[in-house]
Formats: structure tokens, sequence, C-alpha cells
């Protein structure tokens, strides 16, 4: 049921959150760009959640595209990805507070943005979802 516009949606979330983060960096100062997984050899355990958030936000929203025989289930699992973005975000947004090193010149990158926009595909997809039960539920009243 990839025509649908809720796995498009689901699709692209998985794109964003599964492949962006090794096109666009988190953050970057003199000397380097930091990605998400650069974070892995990092000695802080902290640090090494957000490349795993990342991969299981877009391991989630993948799999949530083949549950669209159970449309609830697939809400509920979509309400569970924006979840684990929210706190990613959380947390991307702790880490840059509290970056070593902010006396160098230091630039936020827009791979701290990549969750926000997975967030909005995923209410967006969840809206769809929403809008295909309640026709579905229609069409059963009239029987």
């Amino acid at each position: 049921m990839i025509q649908r516009i809720q796995s498009i949606y689901l699709l692209i979330a998985t794109a964003i959150s599964g492949g962006l983060i090794f096109v666009f960096d988190l953050w970057s100062n003199l000397k380097n760009e930091i990605f998400a997984l650069d974070l892995f050899s990092r000695e802080s355990i902290l640090l090494k959640f957000i490349p795993l958030l990342f991969l299981l936000s877009a391991a989630v929203s993948f799999l949530d595209i083949f549950l669209f025989k159970n449309r609830k289930l697939q809400f509920v699992v979509g309400r569970l990805v924006i979840l684990i973005n929210l706190f990613l975000l959380g947390l991307l947004i702790y880490v840059s507070l509290t970056l070593p090193g902010e006396v160098s010149i230091s630039e936020k990158g827009i791979g701290m943005f990549l969750p926000i926009l997975v967030i909005l595909l995923i209410v967006l997809a969840n809206k769809a979802i929403k809008k295909d039960e309640d026709l579905v539920k229609s069409v059963d009243r009239l029987r």
C-alpha cells in the first residue's frame, strides 16, 4: 500500500531519519564537523544514544509502513516514533547547550533540526491514518 499518502510520509521520515544523518552535520567548530555517526566513537554514553535514536526512529517508521492492515496499531506506532524523536530533540538540545569546548566558535548544524522534520511528517501520516480510519467507520455504519 505504498500509494497511500501516509506511506509516502512514513517513507520520507525514514529517509530523513536514517539517511540524512550521513549528509548533514549536527554541529561544527573551527577544526571539524561532527556527524551523528561520529558520536559512536565518543566516551560519553549520552552521546552514543543520539545515533542510536536516529537509527531506531528510522527503523520503527519503516516498519510502520507495513502495518497498514491494522490502522490503530499503525497510529500508535506513529505516536511512538514521535516520542522517540521528541526525546532525541531534547537530547540534542541538552548536548548543544552543554557542549565541551564552547570557548571556541561552534555552529549548530542542520542535523539538529532533522527530528523536527520527522515529527512533522509523522504527524501528517497519523492525520491521514485517522482520516482512513474514519472513512472505514463511516462505511461500516452504512452496512
